[in-house]
């Protein structure tokens, strides 16, 4: 069997922790049973040998799997990694909600998206990365009681994004550890007012009203402030047509979206201006994971 778990796009401004997005790049895992377990990888971590050694997918699989059925079987495991890692595009996510995916059809369960997504949020405590990973669109969550409460709609096709990555990494960890403790009533106020209004546009279709909508006063300028190019990587996307434009998730990738018409031309200005990072151009994800036998 083969899964294909796309990259997400986390947080979209004020949705602090919440709100996601999914992206068409995907990582693929080729799963065969053999006599003596194997990996390979081709694409990110290639080059890294302790993947080979501590693999977090085939860890994560091998507690879900023996959880469900007890058995201990030997695997071989094909990688193709094409979302970057510590990027902000749901790397760690996507190896998450893969392996469990996968455990769950190999041993013969029925795979429950539901339960993927609960299962998921014992290793990931934040479902702004995972749901949409599961889902597919874009997901409005929230945390109860250990369980994800997923609201989420399709993108329309003619929606794109124009995704920057730059060529330096930021640590999640990190990336976090430079956000206050506490935060005053206006920020609180501003964030959840814009929230709301964000997920209301996304759910009407109402993409005119996004960059009014995605205005963050909690966490995202504390994070650029690493990295003081993506300041200019927004004036130049919005500059050029963006509809939206926000860092996705934790940095350092920065998420613009815009219509079908306009993408290209704002891929070749963000391009022209950041020769160094890479620009890519997306589809939207409606569907998350894909399991293939």
């Amino acid at each position: 069997m083969t899964i294909f778990t796309p990259a997400t796009s986390a947080n979209l401004g004020p949705g602090f922790d919440s709100l996601g997005l999914a992206l068409k790049l995907y990582n693929e895992v080729s799963i065969t049973e053999q006599k003596i377990s194997s990996i390979n990888i081709i694409g990110e971590g290639s080059d890294k040998i302790a993947l080979k050694k501590n693999n977090t997918f085939v860890n994560i699989f091998n507690e879900t799997i023996a959880s469900l059925n007890g058995k201990s079987l030997n695997y071989k495991f094909n990688f193709v990694n094409n979302i970057p890692f510590s990027r902000g595009l749901g790397s760690s996510s996507s190896v998450i909600v893969g392996a469990i995916a996968a455990a769950y059809y190999i041993a013969g369960f029925k795979v429950e998206r539901s339960v993927i997504l609960n299962k998921a949020l014992q290793y990931e405590n934040h479902p702004d990365n995972i749901s949409p990973a599961v889902w597919g669109g874009f997901t409005v969550n929230i945390v109860s009681r250990d369980s994800v409460f997923t609201q989420r709609t399709d993108i329309d096709s003619n929606l794109k994004a124009v995704v920057v990555i730059p060529d330096e990494p930021m640590n999640t960890n990190q990336s976090r550890g430079k956000l206050p403790a506490n935060y005053t009533m206006s920020e609180c106020v501003s964030n959840l007012s814009h929230a709301a209004y964000l997920s209301s546009c996304f759910i009407k279709k109402d993409y005119d009203n996004l960059r009014l909508a995605c205005i963050d006063k909690m966490h995202e300028e504390r994070r650029m402030s690493a990295l003081p190019e993506l300041f200019r990587v927004k004036e130049v996307a919005y500059a050029n047509g963006s509809l939206m434009s926000t860092l996705s998730g934790s940095g350092s990738s920065f998420l613009n979206l815009t219509y079908d018409d306009r993408a290209q031309a704002l891929a070749q200005a963000l391009q022209s201006e950041f020769s160094k990072f890479r620009v890519v151009i997306l589809d939207i994800d409606n569907d998350g994971f894909n399991i293939k036998s």
